[in-house]
């Protein structure tokens, strides 16, 4: 019985033995665990591990050696194209002239994505850059133009008399007062953009650079119109000096309208001013400019006549038909370019 016994434990070792021997012929080294096994069982985790890296060499990875068709990246990266640019991809391939075929986009992500950061007025640097053009125009304007614009002021509240010799103004004058026109034109397209933005919190389909700029265009033609059709009409109706001082009373009108909306503009974008007390603000801006435009048409055109129907259908056609007219263009255009859900 003890000689079976015997003769069976050497029969498992030799077993062993011939499994031993044909893993380590089958992979040229010896396993993790066939190494661990030649050490005493009280041997240190810092034993076993130099022992493992003693008797186990890591072998350099090989690559097909067949051509790879289609660039796949799991196989040997084509060395004679390679560069920064693009690091993640092989630079030949069936596919690459395939519209889809994006390489430079990576498959993966490393990480966790975050929530984009939601866009605000407050945080846009080209908003900020246009309010502070818009600030630094306004005070070169009235610095270098104060005598002209002291003198604009005092004779917008009476009519010159037929023989007072009337002061041209300066070059420099009139371009600050077209700076000034097209600062009124930006910042009307401005409160605009912004009552649109967080009243609605409507989408473009277009960069909201293009938005504003499409608004300011609409406003710049509205104005440009409204100066001819003065022209057109004052050519028709009224004499050449009469229709002169009124042009130039408008004018001064359009420049004092985008001084007074810039702190609303302000406080939209950095305060947060509520609607309501923005549609306020506008409202008493554009209420005294018609005030004193019908104050204006009445003492140029028709304070001699001594007709006052006629000041009114004047000022309903030439004013408040243009307006309501460019505010369904507006909203026309805000409709044409959101995205409709």
């Amino acid at each position: 019985m003890a000689l079976q016994n015997a003769d069976t434990t050497t029969t498992v070792q030799g077993t062993a033995i011939a499994e031993e021997a044909v893993a380590v012929h089958h992979s040229g080294q010896p396993t993790p665990a066939q190494v661990l096994s030649w050490l005493p069982k009280d041997a240190t985790p810092a034993q076993q591990d130099s022992a493992i890296r003693a008797n186990i060499k890591i072998q350099p990875p090989t690559y097909s050696s067949r051509p790879d068709t289609l660039g796949t990246p799991f196989t040997r990266p084509d060395l004679d194209t390679f560069t920064l640019s693009k690091p993640q991809w092989h630079g030949k391939s069936l596919v690459q002239k395939d519209s889809v075929y994006k390489p430079e986009v990576i498959a993966w992500r490393q990480g966790v994505g975050g929530d984009p950061v939601p866009y605000s007025i407050a945080g846009d640097n080209v908003v900020t850059s246009m309010l502070l053009g818009c600030f630094v125009i306004a005070m070169v304007a009235i610095a270098q133009s104060k005598q002209f614009i002291l003198r604009q002021a005092k004779n917008f509240l009476y009519v010159p008399r037929s023989k007072t010799t009337e002061i041209s103004e300066t070059s420099n004058e009139l371009r600050f007062q077209f700076f000034l026109m097209l600062q009124t034109c930006l910042l009307y397209s401005l409160i605009f953009f912004y009552a649109v933005h967080d009243f609605t919190g409507q989408t473009f389909i277009i960069d909201q650079y293009l938005v504003i700029c499409s608004f300011t265009g609409i406003i710049a033609a509205y104005f440009l119109v409204k100066l001819f059709v003065y022209w057109f009409v004052g050519w028709v109706f009224f004499d050449k000096k009469n229709n002169l001082q009124w042009i130039k009373a408008f004018l001064f009108l359009v420049a004092t309208e985008g001084v007074l909306l810039y702190p609303l503009a302000m406080f939209m974008a950095y305060f947060d001013l509520g609607q309501k007390g923005a549609v306020i603000y506008v409202s008493i801006v554009l209420l005294l400019s018609k005030l004193l435009c019908f104050y204006k048409t009445y003492i140029i055109f028709f304070h001699q006549k001594g007709v006052f129907l006629q000041n009114i259908l004047y000022f309903c056609a030439l004013e408040i038909v243009p307006g309501i007219a460019l505010w369904g263009v507006l909203v026309m255009a805000c409709s044409y370019l959101k995205i409709n859900f």
